[in-house]
């Protein structure tokens, strides 16, 4: 029986989440085992814990606890540690162990995710109790290797922060430097995921995100099982993922969910969409301005005669008509959900029908604007989506002054920059999933 006791927590810990108990009576002695995340308290504590101290022999607490549906003997070992990571208690008697179903799915709390949707996959996202996230993953994730490990950060706040990781998939270097970073902060209040990163992020200039954000238990659960750390954050909805490479960002959970070839057919037009976005408003600038032998002809010739009513250069116009989609942008942020989506479309549609009409822009930047918003709302992820929406702008500046050249010079910049940027160690240009 020891024997056995000590196999499981071997196997089960050590876990924050993990609850190890000793019950004491006069007459019997007994030990509880569960997972406190997974499990019903009051239940425990109403049909396991309070009856064992009515009870004067251990056979008859034995039998009473066997004449519920959900108690019996494990098979094995291996079958007890599978139950009590499916939400079993298990109660160690004197030379038995018995499996009490305590299991407790939080799903009152939980909503669909807003942020990042799917088609075919899981609607589910992640409430703001900590707890009741906790409870997702480990019914979604039932391995006894995953660790739970709980602590407080802001002097004022005392936020809950917990760190979930797979204790045979993590790498151990990158857990413990995540550890020590975490150690280090000293703050007075934390109360979003976005504050975190910020604290974090030790590079605080950077522009592309390290750290991937989501609200999806689904993808948590993926980038559990490739050894990755998930940091959960009481009062957020949204988890942040470490360490992560480029690719993380462009990939959406429906390419798990469709059929190989439509993923791949998706990834490839997300990257078409990358491109289209980092290049269209540069290469206009270079090609009108400086550039213009590369275009046929008749293509030459039309955008000179889109352009002849302009009164400014063309990277004056680009920069124009960027600045004003990002503001509606904003705006349908701000707004209120009744009235944002309709005042802002309705507002760009007027803006730039009455810009074209005046002679302010011409016809061509209208679909290329057009185009980059488009574009700019295939990236799966926010962060990365706000990271390309800033690098237009250093590749458009390069275009005015150096055209063709500085834009090959601007990307050839760019990948170098991604080249040497790591996320927690790990090369972040590195091809697919970050693997231990």
């Amino acid at each position: 029986m020891s024997q056995n006791k000590q196999w499981l927590l071997d196997k089960l810990g050590p876990s924050d989440d993990l609850e190890h108990r000793k019950m004491q009576s006069n007459h019997i002695q007994a030990e509880i085992l569960f997972i406190t995340n997974i499990c019903d308290s009051s239940l425990i504590r109403d049909e396991i814990i309070q009856p064992f101290f009515q009870m004067k022999q251990e056979a008859e607490y034995e039998n009473y606890l066997l004449s519920f549906p959900g108690c019996n003997r494990p098979a094995s070992n291996v079958d007890a540690l599978n139950k009590i990571t499916s939400g079993h208690v298990a109660i160690m008697l004197r030379e038995r162990i018995l499996l009490f179903n305590a299991a407790q799915i939080k799903a009152a709390a939980l909503s669909d995710a807003q942020v990042e949707a799917t088609i075919q996959g899981p609607q589910t996202g992640f409430s703001e109790h900590i707890d009741t996230n906790i409870n997702l993953i480990r019914f979604r994730y039932q391995n006894n290797s995953l660790r739970v490990e709980c602590l407080e950060l802001g002097r004022l706040s005392k936020s809950r922060l917990c760190i979930m990781y797979d204790e045979l998939q993590v790498d151990q270097q990158v857990l413990d430097q995540v550890r020590r970073t975490i150690d280090e902060i000293k703050v007075d209040t934390l109360q979003s995921t976005s504050e975190l990163t910020q604290l974090l992020n030790k590079q605080k200039f950077s522009i592309f995100p390290t750290f991937l954000t989501t609200e999806r238990p689904d993808r948590t659960i993926l980038n559990l099982s490739q050894g990755k750390i998930i940091l959960m954050l009481e009062g957020t909805p949204f988890v942040l993922i470490l360490p992560v490479v480029f690719y993380d960002f462009y990939s959406a959970m429906d390419d798990n969910y469709q059929l190989s070839l439509v993923s791949y057919f998706l990834l490839f037009l997300r990257y078409i969409a990358l491109f289209l976005s980092l290049i269209l408003p540069a290469a206009y600038v270079a090609l009108t301005a400086y550039n213009p032998e590369i275009f046929r002809v008749q293509v030459a010739l039309s955008i000179a005669g889109s352009r002849a009513s302009v009164p400014y250069p063309a990277y004056v116009e680009v920069l124009l008509m960027l600045i004003l989609m990002e503001l509606l942008l904003e705006a349908s942020i701000r707004l209120p959900k009744s009235v944002g989506s309709t005042a802002t479309t309705v507002g760009g549609l007027i803006l730039g029908q009455a810009a074209t009409s005046a002679g302010l822009i011409s016809n061509i930047m209208i679909i290329i604007v057009s185009t980059v918003a488009i574009s700019n709302f295939v990236v799966p992820i926010n962060s990365m989506s706000f990271a390309m929406r800033i690098m237009k702008y250093p590749l458009v500046l390069l275009a005015s002054f150096l055209g063709i050249t500085g834009v090959v010079l601007g990307l050839i910049g760019m990948t170098a920059y991604l080249s040497n940027l790591r996320s927690f160690g790990v090369p972040y240009l590195r091809l697919f999933f970050y693997r231990k």
